[in-house]
C-alpha cells in the first residue's frame, strides 16, 4: 500500500507532527507498505494563482481580512507546489494540516483522504491576540472544519477533548476518530540523577497561549517562600524579550535560563526533574508525553487534551490556567517531596509507554489505513 503523509511544516519544525510522522516511516518499512512525506517549503510564497472555492461556505464573505487572504494564498501555494512536484500515485493520503488536506483532495479527488487535526489554530490566534473571538477570521477558520469533513473520507484528531471542541462546527461529530500522537520509545532514555536543587523545565513556543507569564509569577511566589530551583526555558518565539523583562521585574531572572530553540530537547530532558507548562489551550500537548517518557514529574493545566494525559495526583498535577498561586502550590509539592515527585514521574512514564508508544499508534494507523484497501492484512 502506497501512503502519503501530507504535512504543512517541514518535518524538523517543532510540534506534535514532527514528533511522530517522520519516525513512522521506519515502522511502515516493509514489502506491504511504502510511505512518503510531503510538505510546503518555507520559500514557496505567493506562487499560486488557483481560483479557490469551497463546497460548504463562501470564503469571500470573509475575504477583506488580511489573515484570511494569507490563508487562501497559502492554500494556493500548496496547490501550486503539489502540482509541480507530485508525480507518484498513492493509494491513500493522510493529511496533518487543513491546507494540506484541502489541496490534496482538490488535486486528487479520487484518492481516499484521511485528515487529522492536531490543533485549534483559531484558538491559539485568539489567545495570542492575533484575532478577535467571533470576528471574521474566527468565523472563517471554524468554517474550514465542515469543509474538511465534507472532503475527507475520515476526519480524525488527537484527543477526545479536541473531538468535542469540533462538534459544533461539523455535521457528524460521532464520526470523528481519535488517535493520540505516538512517540518513538528509543528516543527517550530516562537517566538516574540526583540534583541538589530541583530543575524545572518547559519546552514550548514563547507565545501568550502557553502561559509562561503565569509560570514566572508562580516561580516568583516559590522564591518568596524561600524554595530553591532553576527554571530552564527551551524554545523561542515573539514573546521572548517580553518574558525576559518579566523575569527581571519579578526578581527570578537569575533562576531562569533561556535556551532558545533546540532541535532535540529529548536528548537532555531526562536530566531535569519537573516538567511544567501552564498552557491556556492545548489540543493534545505532545511535550507532556515526551516529558513523561523522559521520566519527569508533570505539572500542567486542566485544559484541552492535557487532562487525558495527566490524572491529577496519580501521574502528575493539574491546575486551572492563569492561577499562579495554584501553580506555585503544585510546584511546591513536587519540589519539596522528592519521593512524591518520583512516584508521579514513574506513573507518568508507565502510562506514556503504554498509551503513547509509536508502536501502538502505528498499529492503530495500519488498521485505519487498511479500511481503504479491502483484502489487505497488516
Amino acid at each position: 500500500m502506497n501512503l502519503l503523509q501530507a504535512l504543512f511544516f517541514p518535518p524538523e519544525q517543532p510540534g506534535g507532527v514532527s514528533s511522530m510522522i517522520p519516525y513512522l516511516q521506519e515502522r511502515f518499512r516493509s514489502s506491504r507498505w511504502e510511505m512518503d512525506l510531503f510538505w510546503l517549503p518555507k520559500r514557496i510564497r505567493g506562487k499560486g494563482h488557483e481560483e479557490i472555492s469551497f463546497e460548504t461556505f463562501d470564503w469571500t464573505f470573509y475575504g477583506e481580512s488580511p489573515v484570511v487572504q494569507k490563508y487562501i494564498q497559502t492554500y494556493r501555494d500548496y496547490i501550486w507546489w503539489t502540482k509541480l512536484r507530485m508525480t507518484k500515485k498513492y493509494d491513500l493520503i493522510h493529511a496533518h494540516h487543513p491546507i494540506a488536506g484541502l489541496a490534496m483532495k482538490k488535486i486528487y479527488p479520487e484518492i481516499p483522504l484521511i485528515q487529522t487535526l492536531h490543533s485549534s489554530y483559531e484558538r491559539e490566534l485568539i489567545l495570542n491576540g492575533a484575532i478577535i473571538e467571533g470576528g471574521l477570521e474566527h468565523q472563517f477558520l471554524v468554517s474550514i472544519y465542515r469543509e474538511l469533513e465534507h472532503v475527507s473520507d475520515r476526519l480524525m484528531t488527537v484527543s477526545r477533548s479536541f473531538a468535542d471542541y469540533l462538534a459544533p462546527y461539523i455535521d457528524r461529530p460521532d464520526g470523528v476518530g481519535v488517535i493520540p500522537n505516538g512517540f518513538d520509545e528509543k528516543r527517550f532514555k530516562p537517566v538516574p540523577h540526583d540534583n541538589d536543587i530541583p530543575q524545572l523545565v518547559t519546552v514550548t513556543r514563547l507565545v501568550p497561549a502557553k502561559g509562561i507569564d503565569t509560570l514566572f509569577r508562580a516561580c516568583a511566589e516559590l522564591k518568596k517562600r524561600n524554595h530553591e530551583y532553576v527554571l530552564h526555558i527551551i524554545g523561542d518565539g515573539p514573546c521572548r524579550a517580553e518574558l525576559e523583562l518579566l523575569a527581571q521585574n519579578l526578581g527570578i531572572y537569575n533562576e531562569t535560563i533561556f535556551y532558545g530553540y533546540t532541535l532535540h530537547p529529548e536528548e537532555f530532558m531526562p536530566f531535569f526533574d519537573i516538567f511544567v507548562l501552564p498552557s491556556r489551550a492545548e489540543a493534545f500537548g505532545s511535550v507532556f508525553a515526551e516529558a513523561a517518557l523522559s521520566c519527569l514529574a508533570l505539572v500542567g493545566t486542566n485544559v484541552g487534551g492535557i487532562p487525558e494525559q495527566i490524572e491529577d495526583g496519580v501521574n502528575g498535577l493539574l491546575v486551572d490556567p492563569d492561577d499562579e498561586l495554584a501553580l506555585a502550590e503544585a510546584l511546591e509539592k513536587v519540589i519539596t517531596d522528592p519521593g512524591y515527585r518520583y512516584e508521579l514521574s514513574r506513573s507518568a512514564w508507565d502510562k506514556a509507554k503504554s498509551l503513547y508508544s509509536l508502536t501502538r499508534v502505528a498499529n492503530e494507523l495500519k488498521k485505519t489505513y487498511l479500511q481503504y484497501q479491502p483484502g489487505l492484512k497488516g
